[in-house]
């Protein structure tokens, strides 16, 4: 099956209020374009490195989202055009994503990521740090990003 018939049946059969997002990770552009092409405007990525290049070459409208891991030094990368971080796992680092935010003028939708996995390599938050950042009197001070879950 081609990529348009696999994405017209995965929007055939998805209800209407449910968003696809298809993970372009290790994608080439011509993929990625050809998804585009068929009308798939929302694309993740799990590297920085990649989703900036990727991004320089794709069409302007395409809504990304970061999967995977985000640097707190890296977050100025994507700020200008991301639309959802996945991955967030630190009060510092929504601290950063809100101040690149406020300098790109926009809001940056943002997801608590959750450590529930036994592997070492692998981040996220206890839900007890989840917590006390939804608790933390820091957090009403970033209006340039938003919590969505």
């Amino acid at each position: 099956m081609s990529i348009a018939d696999n994405l017209r049946f995965i929007k055939e059969t998805i209800p209407p209020h449910v968003s696809l997002v298809v993970v372009s990770k290790t994608q080439s552009v011509v993929h990625i374009l050809e998804a585009y092409q068929c009308g798939q405007r929302v694309f993740g990525e799990n590297k920085v490195q990649e989703l900036t290049a990727k991004q320089k070459e794709l069409p302007s409208n395409i809504q990304w989202h970061l999967l995977g891991h985000l640097q707190t030094n890296k977050v100025k990368y994507i700020a200008l055009f991301v639309s959802l971080i996945h991955s967030v796992d630190s009060l510092k680092l929504l601290k950063e994503i809100n101040a690149e935010a406020l300098k790109n003028n926009k809001t940056i939708d943002c997801l608590l990521e959750f450590y529930i996995a036994s592997e070492e390599t692998k981040y996220g938050l206890s839900w007890e740090e989840a917590m006390d950042i939804l608790k933390a009197e820091d957090l009403v001070a970033l209006k340039n990003i938003r919590i969505c879950g």
